[in-house]
């Protein structure tokens, strides 16, 4: 399975975040994950939400230059060893992670890890023979929320 990551091309300045959220908001998006790199002046917000092409149409109208490409939400064990599994398998194939990024579903459990790769068609292939578990956006929009309060 699939998902999409939306990019968006933002100036690096004071509001740039806060006007992408706000447009999600507006439209009722869910933002499930987000990673932001930036240099001196422009950087990339980089997103997984649960409607990506409701996304992308909002954003390009309000102005944003953004693009949609498709990705792998691979879970993983959250314990030590649980990555290395999955770069291994990559590494072997010869398959290059452009991207990544990840975040803990439940502690010492389970873990997503959001990969950008150079070689789409391959990864689907080797991820299922390998047997990941690889998250859609349906699956990651029904992830249960944080509870606060355990805490």
């Amino acid at each position: 399975m699939i998902t999409h990551q939306l990019s968006v091309f933002a100036e690096n300045k004071p509001g740039s975040l806060a006007r992408v959220t706000a447009i999600l908001t507006r439209e009722k998006i869910n933002i499930r994950a987000t990673t932001i790199a930036s240099s001196d002046t422009f950087g990339v917000i980089n997103l997984i939400v649960d409607d990506p092409q409701r996304a992308q149409k909002a954003l390009s109208k309000e102005g944003l230059m953004v693009t949609m490409k498709k990705v792998f939400a691979v879970v993983i064990e959250d314990k030590p060893g649980g990555l290395n599994k999955l770069t291994q398998c990559l590494y072997k194939e010869n398959i290059n992670i452009n991207n990544a990024y990840g975040f803990v579903l439940e502690s010492w459990k389970t873990a997503v890890f959001v990969i950008d790769v150079d070689q789409i068609e391959k990864t689907e292939q080797v991820l299922k023979r390998e047997r990941f578990k690889l998250l859609d956006e349906d699956a990651l929009s029904a992830i249960e929320p944080f509870h606060y309060s355990k805490y």
